[in-house]
């Protein structure tokens, strides 16, 4: 972000000589001032001159205090406020020291030149106009010429970038508002145009960045704190929306735009942080519910559903609610294949619904992505062994009958079974993946249990 005075000419360096230059051009000015304000004087310029910049502001707030009408003092005070990089204040004291003494070119200049970093092209072009008019040294000419000439380039820049604007060609907006920017780097309603444009152009950050600035340079900021807590919403960081939104409504209370979306956020960052709560308490069903609100509370962005559909299949999986958390997580794997979450997530349900092959493959897509996650080393070694552990087949147990079964109780619980577990008994392609792992396990152990060699392991062809 941009602070005023915190880009362009490095002002703090320059002091010592500029104070100089001001006292051989002026020696004598301070004949008939009393004797306390020259002390005053004294000990700023030195402790400006020193690098002391809040030392040598208190003395200069003396010297002022002691003879309101001291235009030294005025503009020696101005200087830090510039080192401090307090442009606003620094200006004040210009205006005051033109006021005091209307031929002082070097103050009309700086003035000038602060006003043109604001985007004051009307004013700027007032003080260096002015200085041409004075008798100015050749060097202040030359300056307030140059200065002249820079506003008129950007007066033109500007023009060009609002008709971009108009035409919506956002791009070369910004490119345009970037080289003003360059100079009127204290410009609030500038940096606010280049953010509307980025936002157009879908770079929201930059949008930010531009609009954090503008709540700096220009107080009472109320629709650019607006603007940043909406953007933030949309993007789903509810946390800095609720906090850039109070900010706009200690500005202004009655807010209306404001404070209609405070309540929206508010109740939302409510439900979210009660779920999340519900989570850790381990209250699944609860936290689900919960959840399911605040789909219903933000029906509009995107973003609020998706999380809270991760979430919700976090909480099936941990409730060991299997088929229900595999249904939710592919919704949001197939949306984001990669996300890690949920394939963790799917992966234990996949394990309570002994489907082992798919537990593995979810915890190796997950550690491709994730590779120095030890969850999921840890997953991926349970399931690779409750795999290998599941090949030794317990035929009697996938139909459920005991050891001692004839061959008619085994075909009977194969039928039964095999009516129930027929992939066309089921709806969704999740489901019928699952009954068709069943099925075949049902066919392989009515097939080997009612085979001779295993009914009776001495009869071999």
């Amino acid at each position: 972000m941009v602070r005023p005075g915190a880009r362009g000419r490095p002002l703090g360096s320059a002091l010592p000589l500029l104070l100089v230059l001001f006292d051989l051009q002026y020696q004598g000015a301070e004949c008939g001032i009393n004797a306390e304000v020259e002390k005053q004087l004294e000990m700023g310029k030195k402790l400006l001159a020193a690098g002391q910049l809040a030392d040598a502001l208190s003395h200069f707030h003396t010297a002022i205090e002691g003879d309101s009408d001291n235009y030294i003092a005025y503009y020696r005070r101005a200087t830090v406020y510039l080192a401090m990089g307090k442009s606003k204040a620094a200006i004040r004291d210009l205006s005051k020291v033109v006021e005091l003494k209307q031929d002082f070119t070097s103050a009309r200049l700086q003035r000038g030149h602060l006003l043109l970093k604001q985007g004051k092209f009307d004013e700027a072009d007032k003080d260096f106009k002015t200085v041409l008019k004075s008798n100015p040294s050749d060097n202040e000419e030359q300056e307030a010429r140059s200065r002249l000439m820079k506003s008129d380039e950007l007066q033109r820049l500007h023009s060009q970038a609002l008709s971009e604007y108009r035409q919506e060609d956002y791009a070369a907006a910004i490119t345009l508002l970037d080289e003003i920017l360059a100079v009127c780097l204290w410009d609030a309603e500038l940096r606010e145009l280049r953010a509307e444009c980025y936002m157009k152009e879908g770079e929201l950050g930059k949008a930010i960045n531009d609009l954090k600035a503008a709540t700096k340079l220009k107080s009472d900021n109320t629709e650019a704190f607006y603007k940043i807590s909406t953007i933030y919403y949309h993007l789903g960081d509810h946390e800095l929306s609720l906090s850039e939104v109070r900010e706009c409504l200690k500005l202004d209370q009655d807010h209306k735009p404001c404070f209609s979306h405070y309540k929206q956020v508010k109740k939302l960052n409510k439900q979210i942080i009660s779920a999340e709560e519900l989570i850790k308490e381990g209250r699944y069903t609860d936290a689900i519910s919960k959840y399911e609100s605040v789909m219903k509370t933000e029906p509009d962005v995107p973003v609020y559903a998706t999380e809270a559909k991760k979430r919700i299949c976090h909480c099936f999986s941990k409730n060991q609610q299997s088929a229900e958390a595999i249904k939710a997580c592919t919704e949001i794997l197939q949306l984001e294949p990669s996300n890690v979450n949920a394939l963790k997530d799917r992966a234990e349900a996949y394990l309570l619904e002994e489907m082992y092959e798919e537990a593995v493959k979810d915890y190796e897509t997950a550690q491709a992505n994730s590779e120095n996650d030890q969850q999921i080393r840890e997953g991926l070694e349970r399931a690779q062994k409750m795999l290998k552990q599941s090949q030794k087949r317990d035929y009697y147990k996938i139909l459920g009958i005991k050891r001692n079964a004839r061959k008619q109780e085994i075909i009977k619980a194969y039928r039964k079974l095999a009516s129930q577990w027929h992939p066309d008994n089921f709806q969704s392609e999740e489901e019928k993946k699952q009954a068709e792992k069943k099925f075949i396990d049902i066919a392989a152990a009515k097939e080997v249990l009612t085979d001779p060699a295993h009914l009776f392991p001495g009869c071999r062809g």
